[in-house]
């Protein structure tokens, strides 16, 4: 199993940036993708970037936020990060780093380890 712990959630006015981490432990070698989920109140958990653990590194954003957020790795692979830039009201929810087995991961299903969430708020 793989512990996933995100930081670096908080309140931002809209416009402004906040990047959010997410360190890894345990069996981080079964893992082939991360990726970042949210879920705002009384909506369903939807997919916001995902990235490819393994040397290519290949990315993939859901469409609400290509060209404002980027998600990264560092170099030891232990960390996964997102940054987020211009950030609207839109945007706000509580944000979830996931694991997933398989290389290519954008769905829900695909991912099986799941962090505690961090809130991101952003007013208007």
């Amino acid at each position: 199993q793989v512990q996933l712990v995100e930081s670096g959630g908080g309140l931002v006015q809209a416009g402004g940036s906040l990047r959010l981490s997410c360190t890894t432990s345990g069996r981080t070698f079964s893992s082939r993708a991360m990726g970042w989920f949210r879920q705002a109140p009384g909506k369903e958990r939807e997919f916001v970037a995902a990235i490819n653990w393994r040397s290519e590194g290949r990315t993939y954003y859901a469409d609400s936020v290509k060209g404002r957020f980027t998600i990264s790795r560092s170099v030891a692979r232990t960390t996964v990060y997102l940054q987020m830039n211009s950030l609207e009201p839109e945007d706000t929810a509580v944000y979830y780093c996931a694991a997933a087995a398989m290389a290519y991961a954008t769905g829900l299903r695909d991912f099986g380890s799941w962090g505690q969430g961090t809130q991101v708020t952003v007013s208007s």
